[in-house]
């Protein structure tokens, strides 16, 4: 059997043989120290835009991160309210009016003690809840030693007192703090619950 025939695929004959270029020493470090330099900017130019996806890449992680810390402190903030909120109504519903009426008799005596240095000599009236009257007769008499004329108003509060001393009349009014204090606490808590941001 014959042996088969391989295709050649040269293409250069002798005659049509590459040329060679003999060029001097200075043309040869030219070329390279070009293809050194054009490599260098391409390594460069791939470092740059590596750096710029790099800092993308962290800004994006950076506002997911604050975005997930926010969403956290929110629902934290939401559960800590929750859980002060009975605490806080109940001190102030409880604790309050009850610390409101054992300041009462010293908030009257601060607010005496002025008007009874201008008016020694008059006896100082006093207009007051019923239930309150032992109570700041009591520490009045003892503290002052002034004279007082004590006249009971049952539609007064038990933290409202009028002192009236000659022409002039002071109110204290613990009922209203108290009441103030209260409905801002309650205002707080409804306003942290309508507006979760704060």
């Amino acid at each position: 059997m014959p042996l088969p025939q391989l295709e050649v695929f040269e293409t250069a004959t002798p005659d049509t043989a590459p040329e060679v270029v003999v060029t001097d020493r200075a043309s040869v470090e030219e070329a390279r120290l070009a293809a050194w330099e054009q490599g260098y900017r391409a390594g460069w130019d791939d470092a740059v835009s590596a750096e710029a996806g790099e800092k993308e890449k962290i800004a994006a992680d950076l506002a997911r991160n604050l975005q997930a810390l926010a969403f956290t402190w929110q629902e934290a903030r939401a559960h800590i309210l929750s859980a002060v909120e009975p605490l806080l109504t109940g001190m102030v519903e409880r604790i309050l009016p009850e610390l409101a009426r054992e300041s009462l008799a010293p908030m009257v005596l601060e607010q005496l003690m002025p008007l009874a240095a201008e008016a020694a000599d008059q006896p100082a009236t006093l207009v007051l809840n019923p239930a309150v009257r032992t109570r700041v007769e009591t520490m009045l008499t003892a503290a002052t030693g002034l004279p007082l004329v004590i006249e009971e108003e049952p539609s007064l509060g038990e933290g409202q007192v009028y002192i009236r001393l000659g022409l002039r009349e002071v109110k204290v009014d613990l009922s209203r703090a108290t009441a103030e204090i209260t409905a801002a606490v309650r205002n707080f808590f409804t306003l942290s619950q309508e507006n979760p941001d704060g």
